[in-house]
């Protein structure tokens, strides 16, 4: 892979910012508060229903990130982040190590990948 990964041009082209390290910069998606259950109910964002993670978008990624590439889908504790804006725009940045799980195309058809890490 290559080393110039932090730099790979999404939607979020030219972020003023370099992430270092293990950090992953993630935009978390929309529609993440209300929720339907599998009988059609809507289930408010305020519902407890205990820990609830959620999926991203990862839009950079320092140099030591060995799992994930900008573009990716990650699965993450909403509570286990921190928050930025950049040119208006909300992220949360966090290390590698707190992802529970990727969903990218590369894995479909890998002969060597179950899709999912977990």
């Amino acid at each position: 892979m290559s080393g110039n990964r932090g730099e790979h041009s999404t939607q979020h082209d030219k972020l003023p910012i370099r992430m270092l390290h293990d950090r992953v910069l993630v935009r978390q998606d929309a529609g993440e508060g209300e929720r339907r259950s599998g009988g059609g109910i809507l289930i408010p964002a305020t519902a407890a229903v205990g820990r609830r993670l959620a999926w991203a978008e990862v839009v950079a990624v320092g140099q030591n990130v060995r799992t994930v590439e900008p573009g990716d889908r990650v699965l993450f504790d909403p509570e286990d982040r921190a928050e930025v804006e950049v040119r208006g725009i909300a992220y949360s940045l966090m290390r590698e190590r707190d992802l529970h799980a990727v969903a990218a195309d590369r894995f479909e058809g890998s002969e060597d990948s179950t899709g999912l890490y977990l």
